[in-house]
Order: structure tokens, then sequence, then C-alpha cells
């Protein structure tokens, strides 16, 4: 995803720094360019890359879009590229990445972003690929909807993604969260796509279950949520990226730790759990590493 961001931003003609500790990756976007298709289209762009994060120098807007079990040292990597007023934008699936982010940076830098329905992956080093390109919700870590949130909305916009802003993030969050878990279990245990667990019958009482879950979590904890159906919430998600893999299968597959603990882990239910414990038993299996 943040292949995606970076492409997209360089396209709309912002000075883009992409910082990565994947070398092959980074090297890549430097002699070739950043290739981003799918959704957008298909375009290669320059950007400056780099895994060493000072080479950026002071920055107006970073995002900050590792998995959460990096927020922490990421944040800390970051810190000599921030201005008085630069905000911070973390972007992670599941549950405590901006809480990561806050513990480092301080709540007044960051802000929050849930993005869905895109079903980004890598083809390969400078090569990103996205299914879809549904929305991304932004909010503020402390509250309500301002200025500064409302011009990194712009920015967003200008960039060509659809955006909602949000002054309630336990609800931008939450509403994410559950087509995380209603997919990410089900396709990693099962190693299929979305489309795929949609279109079988007992895979798609799975996920429903899954979402069924989350919402009754998200009832008890007093998360206002948008909708009153998770099942056809999930399901109409699903339906507009079919043919993407959820990170949790694709970290499966390279044989990296998944953030199935922040995802399905974070839903108090037996299915979610009984998916949680399964999927970290095949990591174990295939010798999965951070």
């Amino acid at each position: 995803m943040g292949s995606v961001y970076a492409g997209l931003f360089a396209a709309a003609g912002h000075e883009v720094w992409a910082i990565d500790r994947w070398s092959e990756h980074v090297d890549a976007m430097r002699s070739k360019g950043l290739r981003l298709e799918g959704a957008s289209g298909d375009r290669t762009v320059k950007v400056n890359a780099t895994t060493n994060a000072a080479d950026a120098g002071l920055c107006d807007f970073v995002v900050l879009a590792t998995k959460a079990m990096h927020v922490a040292d990421a944040a800390k990597s970051i810190e000599s590229l921030l201005k008085s007023d630069t905000p911070v934008l973390s972007i992670q699936n599941g549950l405590g990445g901006p809480d990561s982010a806050a513990s480092v940076l301080g709540k007044d830098k960051v802000m929050v972003g849930v993005v869905g329905g895109f079903g980004a992956s890598m083809r390969g080093p400078g090569h990103a690929h996205h299914n879809g390109m549904e929305l991304v919700r932004l909010g503020e870590f402390g509250g309500p909807i301002t200025e500064r949130l409302k011009q990194v909305e712009a920015v967003w916009a200008g960039a060509g993604f659809r955006v909602r802003l949000f002054d309630d993030i336990d609800q931008l969050v939450w509403e994410k969260l559950l087509c995380n878990c209603a997919y990410s279990g089900p396709c990693a245990i099962a190693e299929c796509t979305i489309g795929e667990v949609m279109g079988d019958a007992d895979l798609a009482r799975v996920s429903a279950a899954c979402a069924t879950e989350g919402f009754a979590t998200a009832r008890k904890k007093g998360v206002k949520l948008g909708f009153d159906d998770p099942a056809a919430y999930v399901r109409d998600f699903g339906s507009k990226i079919p043919n993407a893999r959820p990170s949790v299968l694709l970290d499966l597959m390279a044989r990296r730790k998944s953030e199935i603990d922040v995802i399905n882990g974070a839903i108090d239910g037996p299915v979610n759990q009984a998916l949680t414990a399964l999927v970290r038993a095949k990591e174990r299996r295939l010798g999965c590493s951070s």
C-alpha cells in the first residue's frame, strides 16, 4: 500500500520519498522508477527512494504505512523528518498502529488512516499492483475534524483517491476491521482470494461469522457503526475486490509473520479466535519471520 500511495502522490506532482528497509525495492525504484498498475491504470513514476529515513530531510507530510508490529520502530526512525507542524498519518490494518505512533511522536502529531478496497500486492521490486481503489478514511487521533485534516484530505483527493473524513476514529477503524477480519483469517487458512471465500458456501459462513462477532465486539465497546447488517456490509466490500488476496495470506505466502493478532485476534468471539490460532500455527509450520 505504501507503494500505491507513493506512486499516485508522485503522479500528482508531489515530491515523494519512499522509505523502505527492502533494499532490492529501493534499488529498483532508484534505477527504473516505481511502477504502479491496477485499478488506477499503469504508470511508472519517479520517486526518491532510500533505506535511510534521514535522507529525506524535513517533510511537510509523512505517511506511516508499516505493519502494526513495526510502527514504534518506524515512528522513531522518522523523527528527524518532522517540522513543528508536520502531521504523521498512521495507516495500518487492525488495532493499535496509531496508538504506537502516538506513544513515540505524541498524540498531536498523529492522524489516523484506514484504507479499504485496494487489494494491493507487490509484483516484484519496484512494481506494485492493486485490484481496487475504494476508500481512504481519515481522522485526527485526538478528536474531531480539523482544518489541517481537511488540507491532508485535499492532498489525497488531488492524487485521485476517494476520501471520507471522520470525527469518530473508533468508527473509522472498526468499519475497516470488520472487513479485515471477515477475509483475512478465512483466506489465509484456505489459501484463496476474497472472491473464492465468497463463492464457497462453507467459507462464506465462516466469513460472515467473523464479521458478526466483530460487530458484536464493537457494540460491546460502544463503537457506533454506519450499518446494521455486518454480513451484508462485508459482502459488499468483498464484491469490489474479488481477485484480491488479503495481506495475511500474502505474508504467509512470503513466509513472513502476519498481523493476524491485531485483526482476527482483536475480535472477541470463538470463530475469530480459532482462526487466529490456526494462522499462528501455520506461521510456525512455515517458519515465518518478521
